[in-house]
């Protein structure tokens, strides 16, 4: 355990009563400095996320040219721009990066190293490697599986028809998308099974159709017109995932959290979340001032969840469900294994350590509630592993994440927002 992060996580004595504001979306952010980059002028991004996943893509589109300004306060502004001088790409762990960057990196005139951190070189790529060489993407090593590889850039892509394999990652899909309007012929992809979190793919074409491309969908085939996105402002909405921990305390402490902001349309697939928390019990009402959820007395088992499209938020179901009054079980998740994390074995073994009953399937987890003890939640490198120990321990006194800092990829406050909506 390690004892600069180590983390206790706060026990509730009651129903959370508190108004939170959740940081801005990752998802939305990443794609919003990717067109920023593809367009005819300058943008600015509002509202922008300031944490380590955009500013490790921030890093990356300024190693492929592009002005980006990151003041701590205020907007982001991108001016673009390709160089032509190598680089190298420090992807961390940010799937975004590490799968929306090489098609961006083909259209310079550079050579570009791509590298992260350990566990990134576990994340699966092959897909999205196998459709740059079909797409005649110069890769070195050509037989390369994961990070690292470099990307030999000669300044264009012509583009056409690929097909993908899609099955561990709907990243794939929208990284190849983001790009495409840039390519010479721009592009028609197929996909060869269905992507997971296909609402993160609709997310993808919309923001692209509003800046201008012209995007055709069929189902399990999209094709991206060539054409140049329009500089633009970007507004970022809260990020309806990372609002989901601090919603879950409402839901298994019968209690009450209201987050101003939430959008009463979005193109974010954690706009799904709410129909999950009424599954156990939860009363979610939306007015102008934003979003309440309200906790029953007690979290009722869900019972069979697929959450297929919504699958980044299985840890604070998980959570959720562990401290439930029957089981749950979630199905159709079994690409969460290769995140930061494997993340449905990472579950089960924090749970057990915790005196829970959890059992692993192929794509998912069942879950019983029974009594839990104090003990550590292993972090694991994974961000939304920390939230879900934060999450037992409302009701588990003892708990202790080993590393909260793990946060700090797309929430580095999270620990204050935390204990200032328990205060």
């Amino acid at each position: 355990m390690s004892g600069t992060h180590a983390w206790p996580a706060p026990s509730a004595d009651g129903g959370v009563e508190a108004t939170v504001r959740p940081p801005s979306s990752k998802s939305l952010m990443a794609r919003a400095l990717v067109i920023a980059a593809l367009s005819d002028g300058p943008s600015t991004v509002h509202r922008p996320l300031v944490a380590r996943d955009s500013l490790l893509m921030a890093g990356a589109l300024h190693a492929l040219g592009v002005r980006v300004d990151t003041p701590e306060d205020g907007p982001w502004h991108v001016v673009p721009g390709w160089s032509d001088a190598p680089a190298t790409i420090d992807c961390g762990l940010s799937g975004t990066v590490m799968r929306f960057v090489p098609p961006l990196a083909a259209l310079t005139s550079a050579s570009v190293r791509l590298d992260g951190d350990p566990a990134a070189r576990r994340r699966p790529m092959r897909p999205l490697l196998d459709a740059l060489t079909a797409l005649k993407i110069d890769l070195d090593p050509h037989d390369a599986t994961g990070l690292p590889f470099t990307i030999h850039g000669t300044g264009s892509v012509s583009g056409g028809r690929v097909t993908v394999d899609a099955r561990a990652s709907s990243q794939v899909v929208s990284g190849l998308l983001l790009a495409a309007c840039r390519f010479d012929q721009g592009l028609s992809l197929r996909t060869s099974s269905s992507p997971p979190s296909a609402p993160h793919i609709e997310m993808t074409v919309g923001m692209l159709r509003q800046v201008g491309i012209d995007v055709t969908t069929r189902p399990g085939e999209w094709t991206v017109e060539p054409g140049v996105p329009t500089g633009r402002e970007h507004v970022i909405e809260p990020d309806l995932s990372n609002a989901a921990p601090f919603l879950a305390a409402a839901v298994v402490t019968g209690g009450r959290v209201h987050v101003p902001g939430w959008p009463t349309r979005s193109l974010q697939p954690g706009r799904e979340l709410l129909d999950v928390l009424g599954t156990f019990g939860a009363q979610a009402v939306q007015a102008e001032d934003g979003l309440v959820v309200t906790g029953p007395s007690r979290a009722h088992g869900a019972g069979r969840l697929d959450m297929s499209s919504i699958s980044e938020i299985v840890p604070t179901v998980a959570a959720i469900a562990a401290l439930a009054d029957s089981p749950t079980e979630i199905v159709g998740v079994g690409h969460i294994r290769g995140h930061e994390t494997d993340r449905l074995a990472a579950l089960a073994r924090s749970l057990r350590a915790l005196g829970g009953d959890t059992t692993e399937t192929p794509d998912g987890l069942r879950i019983t509630p029974g009594p839990l003890h104090g003990g550590v939640v292993a972090s694991e490198g994974d961000h939304r592993m920390a939230t879900f120990g934060a999450i037992l321990g409302l009701r588990v006194p003892g708990v202790v994440v080993d590393d909260v800092s793990v946060t700090a990829k797309t929430m580095p406050e999270f620990p204050r927002l935390w204990q200032d909506m328990l205060s």
